[in-house]
Parts: structure tokens; C-alpha cells; sequence
């Protein structure tokens, strides 16, 4: 059996302003499983890697796994590692944001401590104890959470936000009624994503509620 990760390209321009590397979810598995491209916790991320997509001389990438779930070890994590090296092989140097679901959220915190790294979003972050130990000094992270998550606590994820809080810059979105896979509460999650890359790759001064958490208010509630 092949497990190994691919990187589906969704924009490629030629001189890129920074890349965003898409993270999908997927439930815990003792045996390893190959991802498929078709599975739920991928096709949840194709609407928001294209929403960012429309951000002009950004480089958006969608990251599939090469097991479902996170097996025996931290494999997501080390695919992200390794989707980033291939960010790196192909542009260079460029500024690369994290966007992840789930235990893709909990990829992107834990990989957000890596060289060309410059900020994280964590879409209903699936966290375990202990990742808040992680020190991801000098990037932006965002964290967005459904009140009405029952896969992914967000009390975990808001007590985190707190505690990293204290090492770099965080902001919290809270999404009244949001629920684990995104579906009701959808454009929220998605415009979340596209508009802290944009404000945070571009330098863009973006609105609603990311601008205002960019302009270091936080928690704001939606």
C-alpha cells in the first residue's frame, strides 16, 4: 500500500506573494488507510482553498494526507512538514500561511513553528492536551470555532488560544451556532480563511470581523 501525501495545486502564479497550504480533517484510525480524494474531510476544504484562491498573487495548495486520521503517530503533522518543503522547493523563500480543519488545525498549530511560516488558521481545531505548549513566536494565528462543535471542544480551543496567547499574537473568532463540519455557518468559516491570508501574505486591510481581529481585537463573536 502507497501512503504517501500529495499536493493538489489550486493557484500557481509564476512570482507569488506567499503561499497558503490547505489542511483537511479526518477521524482518528488505528490502522492506516489511504486518503481519497472523495472523502468528506477533503471535499470540505475545496470551497474555502478556492475562496482563498481568489486573492490575487497568492499560491494556494490543498494537502491530502497519506493516511486518514492521524494512525500510530503524528503523521499529519509530518505531511505538513513536507508539503511545505515542496512549497519551498518550487518558490523559494515566500511567506506561507496554514489553513486547517479539524486535526488539519491541529497540524497547523503544531507546524506553525516552522521556517517560512508566518501564520495559522485553525478552523475547528480538533486539539489534544497538551498542544498548547507549542511556541509558535512571532506568527498570527487564528483560531475559529463553533460554539455548537461536538467533535472538537471549543472550550480546549478557546483555554489554548489563551495560553499561546501569552507567546505570540492570537485571535479567537467565535461562530454563534458553528457546528463541526462547517456546512450551516459555511461563507463564515471560508471568508475567516481567505481574509486573514490576504491581511496577513498581502498586507491587505480586510473587514468585518478578521479586520477587526487583525487590528488586535479579540475575542470577536459572529
Amino acid at each position: 500500500m502507497d501512503l504517501q501525501p500529495r499536493l493538489v495545486t489550486v493557484r500557481s502564479p509564476k512570482q507569488p506573494l506567499g503561499a497558503v497550504v490547505v489542511l483537511h480533517g479526518g477521524g482518528a484510525r488505528a490502522e492506516a488507510v489511504p486518503v481519497s480524494a472523495t472523502q468528506l474531510s477533503v471535499l470540505r476544504m475545496v470551497p474555502i482553498a478556492r475562496r482563498i484562491a481568489l486573492t490575487r498573487g497568492l499560491a494556494v495548495f490543498r494537502l491530502l494526507n497519506s493516511q486518514r486520521g492521524w494512525g500510530a503517530g503524528d503523521t499529519s503533522v509530518g505531511d505538513a512538514r513536507w508539503a511545505l518543503s515542496q512549497v519551498r522547493e518550487r518558490y523559494g523563500d515566500v511567506p506561507v500561511v496554514l489553513v486547517g480543519h479539524s486535526l488539519g488545525g491541529r497540524a497547523a498549530l503544531l507546524a506553525s513553528t516552522e521556517p517560512d511560516v508566518v501564520g495559522a488558521v485553525l478552523l475547528n481545531a480538533y486539539l489534544l492536551p497538551g498542544d498548547d505548549a507549542v511556541d509558535p513566536h512571532g506568527r498570527r494565528l487564528l483560531f475559529v470555532h463553533g460554539t455548537d462543535d461536538r467533535v472538537a471542544s471549543f472550550a480546549r480551543a478557546e483555554a489554548a488560544a489563551t495560553r499561546i496567547g501569552r507567546r505570540t499574537d492570537v485571535g479567537f473568532l467565535t461562530v454563534n451556532g458553528g457546528k463541526h463540519a462547517m456546512l450551516r455557518h459555511g461563507p463564515v468559516f471560508e471568508g475567516a480563511a481567505a481574509g486573514f491570508a490576504a491581511g496577513v501574505l498581502r498586507g491587505d486591510e480586510v473587514g468585518g470581523p478578521v479586520g477587526r481581529i487583525l487590528a488586535g481585537e479579540s475575542p470577536v463573536v459572529v
